[in-house]
């Protein structure tokens, strides 16, 4: 059984885990050093309160083990963007392609438009046909590419560009509420 819930400090060390073979051995991260766990748990306490960070748990005869992860960041860093955040989600390759990795992404998409953002972007290494089912699957659309813009594995890399509208921009533009006075929503 999949259960969401939020990441806490603790997990890092399964999230760094998760992180780890995306950065060494795929182009979906531009990254190309792991970070270890006390840097993911840096990251998260980066977030400061505003941004979500959720895993997916896997219960077996153990107990629950984490398998997947999904967050928000800032978009940019000027003020003006501060109602647009940007997704990320990475799956442990056993549980991919089985539904985990989208009940994690909506769980994270409600969270989002609860907080009052008005756009998520996500960003996609290209080519990625598993990485745009699962955005389009939960309401994000293709807004546009950067050509050749990352270098890894001998090969340049395309960068798609995915937006998802959470909520209808209000003019004035609500502030967004911290994730943690929000806490994990599911539609």
């Amino acid at each position: 059984m999949i259960g969401i819930r939020p990441a806490t400090a603790g997990d890092a060390e399964a999230i760094a885990a998760i992180y780890a073979p995306h950065v060494l051995h795929g182009t979906v991260s531009f990254e190309t050093e792991a970070p270890d766990p006390a840097a993911m748990a840096a990251r998260m306490a980066a977030s400061e309160g505003l941004y979500p960070w959720l895993v997916a748990t896997q219960t077996d005869d153990f107990g629950d083990a984490v398998v997947g992860y999904a967050y928000a960041t800032r978009f940019r860093e000027r003020p003006a963007y501060r109602y647009v955040c940007e997704t990320s989600i990475y799956m442990a390759e056993p549980v991919q392609r089985r539904g985990a990795g989208r009940l994690l992404y909506e769980a994270l998409i409600d969270t989002l438009r609860a907080q009052r953002f008005v756009h998520a972007i996500g960003f996609i290494a290209l080519p990625n046909d598993r990485s745009i089912t699962l955005h389009e699957a939960v309401g994000f659309r293709r807004a546009g590419v950067f050509r050749e813009v990352g270098y890894k594995q001998g090969q340049w890399i395309d960068v798609g560009i995915w937006q998802c509208e959470l909520n209808a921009p209000a003019t004035p533009p609500v502030e967004p509420r911290p994730f943690r006075d929000v806490g994990l929503v599911r539609a």
